[in-house]
């Protein structure tokens, strides 16, 4: 699973509309609500990232990790944040490469599309206000997979999205 995680993270620095804005904690989010998403549809999440539920939502160090031992694939440019903490960008280093997603491509280009264009408070009040981040108390495990079952029975059940 860690050849897919790396072409969608792939996919992501290479589609992404506003590149300058996607931080390390952002694109984090983005792959969980592909996650989740790919869950609604399919009954079972994309990646096999053991999602957490921290103090600011979903997160967990593997993407993170996965980048820095990928130097071959990914630069990580430090500079210092408008709150003049360090911060890191994530670049592809071969900008030029096709990167092939496959059927999971409508799902992810969907969440970056519904996403992009948003400020990041508004970004994390989506990711925030998921069915699963809902669900779960924090600094637990969630599953995103189960989740998803029981958030469709609850749709079809109401009629209406909860």
């Amino acid at each position: 699973m860690k050849d897919e995680l790396l072409k969608i993270i792939k996919y992501i620095l290479k589609e992404y509309p506003k590149l300058d804005e996607l931080s390390k904690p952002r694109l984090v989010k983005l792959i969980y609500l592909i996650d989740w998403k790919h869950a609604l549809e399919t009954g079972e999440q994309l990646t096999d990232i053991k999602w957490v539920n921290n103090h600011y939502g979903p997160y967990v160090e593997d993407i993170i990790e996965l980048i820095k031992e990928r130097n071959d694939i990914f630069l990580l440019d430090s500079y210092r944040n408008r709150y003049g903490k360090i911060t890191d960008k994530i670049k592809l280093v071969n900008k030029l490469e096709s990167i092939e997603v496959g059927e999971n491509k409508e799902i992810i280009d969907f969440i970056i599309n519904k996403t992009n264009h948003f400020k990041w408070s508004d970004f994390m009040d989506i990711v925030m206000s998921t069915y699963p981040v809902q669900s779960y108390q924090r600094y637990t495990e969630l599953d995103l997979s189960e989740d998803a079952k029981k958030y469709n029975k609850l749709r079809s059940t109401s009629g209406n999205p909860v």
